[in-house]
């Protein structure tokens, strides 16, 4: 089984949640395809809105949806689902991935065909050049990992190392994370940093824990930030 990303871009004739709509209605149809074993979609609706101020662009125009799914072979089956696509989106890109999952959302487990709890923060990265791929898994995955679940409200957090881009021309990426935080992280940093409101000091050394941790394996002029609302078409489980 493999599992593959789909960056979507919707057409300027639709807003957020007309796009977000229309690819929840195509949701049994993807579903039906062959060899799909789970399927979940992200979207940037109104329901984030509140935290448009995390957004960060390194790509431009960013994405506006994400499909993930699970293919029993991809090389077979994934045309299919890419024609289904194109009828949705103005146009998409595709990505073979390796998922880890260190945090399992056990908190807030989404329901089916439901909005999940909060926000999910999709981050997508390119590897430093001053980092070989083993130095930059090192440190993003060996070394961040625990300072990200320790200076942030996180209840769910999923790593995807990007293997190789499937699709003509998709961007030159190497890692995308989905971090799933409450919904008062969207505007507020101390929900975000998993400190009480108004704790400045505790605030500041989340904080700086946190950015110093992301610039071993991150350079900042290279890394989308996009909070989406998630949603669960197919449990893999």
């Amino acid at each position: 089984m493999e599992k593959l990303i789909y960056p979507l871009w919707k057409s300027d004739a639709l807003d957020a949640d007309a796009f977000r709509d229309n690819l929840l209605a195509a949701g049994d149809d993807m579903i039906g395809l062959p060899g799909v074993r789970g399927l979940r979609l992200a979207v940037a609706d109104s329901a984030v809105a509140a935290g448009q101020g995390r957004r960060m662009a390194a790509t431009r125009p960013l994405p506006d949806a994400m499909v993930s799914v699970w293919l029993d072979a991809a090389a077979q089956q994934r045309a299919a689902l890419e024609a289904l696509l194109d009828t949705l989106a103005t146009r998409h890109s595709c990505y073979l991935v390796t998922e880890s999952e260190p945090i399992v959302n056990t908190q807030h487990p989404p329901a089916v065909g439901e909005r999940g709890y909060g926000m999910c923060h999709v981050v997508f990265l390119q590897r430093p050049q001053r980092l070989s791929e083993q130095e930059w898994l090192a440190n993003w995955q060996g070394l961040h990992t625990s300072v990200a679940i320790d200076t942030q409200s996180t209840f769910g957090y999923r790593q995807n190392v990007i293997v190789r881009g499937l699709s003509y021309a998709a961007a030159p990426l190497d890692a995308m994370i989905e971090e799933h935080f409450p919904p008062q992280a969207m505007a507020s940093d101390y929900a975000f940093y998993n400190v009480k409101e108004g704790d400045d000091e505790g605030l500041r050394a989340h904080a700086n824990a946190m950015i110093e941790s992301c610039s071993r394996f991150i350079d900042f002029d290279r890394i989308d930030v996009i909070p989406m609302s998630e949603y669960l078409l197919k449990s893999i489980g």
